[in-house]
């Protein structure tokens, strides 16, 4: 039996102890939180061994084999650093980290110490990832010449969304969505990004951002984002032969494939899933077994290469988080 410890008591830790709590040779051991009663209620609800009012005491115990780490992203750098310190494997959720300095340094300590450091973007491992890749792959899209994709939700009275000091925006919410949608298809080196951006008129976060990916191979890939509304979530990827769509690039619900002549040709069955969450828990646990120090899935030249995109956005929009 597998432990899992959490860090952190929100929305998506919730989502992590359902997951675990419905997965076959993994056992919620511990949560922790700043406030005490906060865990404790969490482990009650949860059914988890431990409750900790600090972080400090649970990645202390021994017992547990991966720490999933479930806080706003402007804290992942320190507990995830905290974590290896304690020679514990992590999952840390998306985005990694605040910027790709950050990440350089946690990964190089996770490879000096020999543990696992992954980061919990669940759409890189999610089995409709390997459906859309085996299309591609097959040529009946022809050769691809554009990506075009959108994630957008009305959060713009998340308090945490708002607020600079906590990484806010569009970008690490929300964008690395898209850019992972088109990275984890398309390897190609990129020649150029251009962008443009919204920025929130009241706590200068980035609320919405139109960014273009141009590839050395000729290829465009665009995306939209937003904090202000509901995008329709949809991804399609366009070839010389036909168009496939995917609804909600967040987590897939239809692939459907069309022809030049835009008459639906094929759809892709999905396989059903506990919460989405269980594959990028698998894969983390399977390398732990396997002495691997980093998920195939999202290698660590993969999380490098997103938080380096995010920084160069941000540069060029010239906005900076207060403890950079």
């Amino acid at each position: 039996m597998n432990n899992i410890g959490i860090l952190g008591c929100g929305n998506i830790a919730t989502k992590m102890a359902k997951t675990v709590n419905l997965m076959d040779g993994v056992n919620l051991y511990a949560v922790a939180s700043r406030s005490l009663s906060k865990a404790e209620k969490f482990a009650q609800t949860y059914k988890s061994q431990k409750a900790f009012g600090s972080y400090e005491e649970l990645l202390s115990d021994d017992a547990i084999d991966l720490v999933y780490i479930a806080v706003p992203h402007s804290h992942h750098y320190e507990l995830i650093k905290e974590a290896l310190n304690h020679n514990k494997n992590v999952l840390c959720e998306k985005a990694f980290t605040a910027n790709s300095k950050m990440a350089r340094e946690v990964l190089k300590i996770a490879e000096d110490k020999k543990l696992l450091l992954a980061e919990a973007i669940w759409t890189r491992y999610l089995p409709s990832r390997k459906i859309i890749n085996d299309i591609i792959e097959s040529g009946v899209l022809g050769n691809i010449t554009s990506v075009d994709s959108n994630l957008g939700y009305n959060v713009q009275m998340n308090e945490r969304i708002k607020e600079k000091s906590l990484a806010g925006g569009a970008l690490l919410d929300l964008s690395v969505y898209p850019i992972n949608f088109t990275l984890m298809f398309f390897e190609s080196e990129i020649e150029k990004i251009e962008s443009s951006v919204v920025l929130d008129k009241n706590s200068g976060v980035d609320g919405m951002e139109n960014v273009s990916i141009i590839y050395e191979n000729g290829m465009l890939a665009t995306f939209r984002t937003s904090i202000y509304s509901n995008l329709d979530r949809r991804g399609v990827i366009n070839g010389d032969k036909g168009y496939l769509e995917i609804s909600n690039i967040n987590n897939p619900e239809a692939i459907k494939l069309y022809d030049v002549n835009y008459n639906l040709v094929k759809e892709y069955e999905i396989p059903a899933q506990l919460t989405g969450f269980e594959y990028e828990v698998q894969e983390c646990l399977d390398c732990i077994e396997k002495g691997v120090l980093e998920a195939p899935s999202m290698p660590h030249s993969e999380i490098i290469r997103v938080m380096d995109i995010c920084d160069d956005l941000r540069k060029s929009w010239n906005y900076y988080f207060p403890f950079e």
